[in-house]
């Protein structure tokens, strides 16, 4: 109360309605070591309900987690400090998971507990054995995705998932009666979960749920029937106390009804003691777990902290090395959506924390090696996740499973149905999570299922996404070259955009180097004096050669220019972006998407061959011409610029 009161800002009601509840699981039940926040098989507890941060802040700061200090809760919602307004992994040591937008945390705990089932599978008991707990809202429970989420836990029985649902019957609109009459408890029920009812502010009842919910062989939701805002006297029960400071005399009210007689920030010793125990409670579980561990052999206990810290396997360069001079020596004319398969089947031996998976559709996205066991319910000893139709869902699992370490999570769907997933994307990028999305279909390419399925616009709006990196490779190298960049990368998101149509390789080369690293490079250097320069991704670069051998014949010399990432090459010093655009007077750019973001490479009088628009339902070929995207047009219009 006192923190939001100085901020002037903030949400007090869930903290003070969800206190009991959180008391009891912090002091009770929940598996930590507040001296070591990143202890492996520590018990994960995700606030989904993130407008509720000062609850965490004040149990991080309670229990005695370094940095949380009472000077960063007398910051809260400042810049720079280690309180922002809903809490970021990232900034805050012992948040699990950014969460604010809701729904987001309760689905990203499904990919933690799952994360948590199949390392137990591979490395036993000894050293993982945890729960993951999750505070969740009205509003978590509202959104569409939460659905995804506990329909998935549900089918997996993922008994280890217990989430506690503030149920204040509150939303910031008024009661929640206004918009909302479903039984929460039923649903759950319906979606394979125990569900129970509980007085969320009698502890006994709190502690009896949980424990129950510990020996339980299904994911538990326990409502938690609360007062938002417990203790104030005005705004109690209400929408009022939900998302603004208690204000002075209400502050005041509060403090005398709840019989706190301190000063603002003060906490009498004996309350900090008695938090600080509970703090130091996990410290000897956590050190007999780190005698079980150096008491491995040497090679699975160094395997099994290589993947809890997020090192990359020292042989996956060398691994595709190998299979790109296998591709050179054996040219393979596939769509990227099967050369992403052929790396696979190489990529999936040399990484063993790669986990893939597909929102459904794996026969279209490849995504399925025949090296790799499909995850069951109750059978966790896998490396491939059947999401079902769940982008969203998938997407936030996927979070989940790489936060808790020690996996690396693919997930896989067409491209345009990004706009399914991408809140969970958007947090992947904000929090540096280093997920892989497996996007297939990705232009007009896809042919005969028309404009609904065709994207044009969601390079450009992945692209422009802060630390989203985003690769459409031409052919089998520059997709491996991909993949080895996607897995290399441990501090954010990578997505993989790839064709349904068959593409002849472009790449003659194999080798150590990785060309596509920079984004970009001269893929066929001109026949004397470049006096163009055509740029292209993925499918289009077929079409970028074809036209340059167009104008050759024309004694026209131009130069192509691979462009795997447009936002990586974009990322790189001037000097190298300089040394690939090359000083050629025409530039084009030649993709069958739309022109936002290409600029930066062509200027804004450059020729872009593109979409200007939606696509349209018919063979892919034929949509090439309809649209103007062929080599022909290419040569035309650089001709025409030519000749102005």
């Amino acid at each position: 109360m006192d923190a939001v009161e100085q901020a002037k800002s903030g949400h007090p009601g869930l903290p003070m309605g969800a206190a009991d509840v959180a008391t009891v699981l912090f002091t009770k039940f929940l598996k930590y070591d507040a001296t070591d926040p990143t202890w492996p098989d520590r018990d994960r507890f995700i606030l989904s309900a993130g407008h509720g941060s000062m609850l965490l802040y004040s149990l991080l700061h309670l229990t005695g987690v370094k940095g949380v200090t009472i000077d960063e809760l007398k910051n809260f919602r400042k810049l720079d400090s280690k309180t922002p307004g809903h809490p970021e992994n990232f900034m805050t040591p012992g948040v699990e998971t950014t969460t604010g937008p809701l729904g987001q945390g309760i689905a990203t705990a499904v990919g933690f507990a799952l994360a948590e089932r199949m390392l137990n599978a591979e490395y036993g008991d000894d050293l993982v054995d945890h729960h993951t707990y999750v505070l969740a809202s009205d509003g978590d429970l509202m959104e569409g995705i939460s659905h995804e989420a506990i329909a998935l836990a549900g089918h997996l029985k993922l008994n280890r998932m217990i989430v506690l649902w503030d149920d204040n019957g509150i939303s910031i609109d008024g009661p929640l009666t206004l918009s909302d009459s479903v039984d929460q408890v039923k649903r759950f029920q319906a979606c394979g979960w125990n569900a129970v009812r509980i007085d969320g502010h009698d502890p006994k009842a709190i502690q009896r749920a949980i424990a129950r919910a510990q020996k339980s062989d299904k994911p538990t939701l326990i409502a938690c029937k609360t007062t938002i805002g417990y203790g104030a006297p005005k705004k109690a029960g209400t929408s009022k106390a939900h998302g603004e400071p208690l204000g002075a005399e209400e502050l005041a009210g509060a403090k005398t009804a709840l019989g706190w007689s301190h000063t603002p920030f003060e906490i009498p010793d004996n309350i900090r003691d008695a938090w600080a125990k509970a703090g130091k409670k996990g410290r000897r579980l956590r050190k007999a777990w780190a005698d079980r561990l150096k008491a491995l052999p040497a090679d699975k206990r160094a395997e099994f902290e290589r993947r809890a810290t997020g090192v990359r396997p020292q042989g996956l360069a060398d691994a595709i090395a190998k299979l790109k001079d296998r591709l050179v020596a054996e040219p393979q004319n596939v769509a990227t959506r099967k050369a992403s398969e052929i790396a696979l089947e190489v990529i999936t031996e040399a990484v063993p924390e790669l986990v893939l998976g597909s929102a459904d559709l794996t026969p279209s996205n490849n995504t399925k090696t025949k090296n790799l066991n499909a995850i069951s319910p109750g059978n966790y000893a896998g490396r491939y996740i059947h999401y079902g139709i769940r982008e969203h869902g998938m997407a936030a699992a996927m979070n989940g499973i790489a936060l808790h370490g020690g996996y690396v999570p693919a997930g896989a769907t067409f491209l345009v149905f990004t706009d399914y997933a991408r809140p969970a994307m958007r947090i992947a990028a904000l929090a540096g999570i280093p997920a892989i999305y497996v996007m297939t279909h990705d232009s007009i390419g896809l042919g005969e299922d028309g404009p609904t399925h065709q994207p044009v616009e969601h390079l450009a709006a992945l692209r422009s996404m802060p630390k989203m990196r985003v690769f459409r490779p031409a052919d089998a190298i520059e997709t491996a070259e991909a993949w080895q960049l996607a897995l290399e990368r441990t501090d954010g998101p990578s997505t993989l955009a790839l064709t349904r149509q068959n593409l002849p390789q472009v790449r003659r080369d194999g080798g150590i180097a990785n060309l596509s690293a920079t984004g970009a490079y001269e893929l066929s250097p001109a026949n004397g004096k470049a006096r163009a320069t055509i740029f292209a991704s993925g499918s289009e670069v077929e079409i970028a050669l074809a036209a340059q051998k167009l104008l050759d014949e024309q004694s026209f010399a131009v130069r192509v220019v691979s462009v795997p990432s447009l936002d990586l090459f974009l990322a790189q010093p001037e000097k190298v972006r300089a040394r690939i655009i090359g000083d050629a007077p025409i530039k084009v750019a030649v993709e069958a998407a739309v022109r936002f973001g290409w600029d930066s490479v062509i200027g804004p009088d450059g020729i872009f061959v593109g979409m200007h628009g939606f696509g349209a339902s018919a063979p892919y070929k034929d949509l090439y011409k309809h649209f103007g995207i062929t080599p022909e047009a290419v040569a035309e219009k650089v001709l025409r610029t030519h000749n102005l």
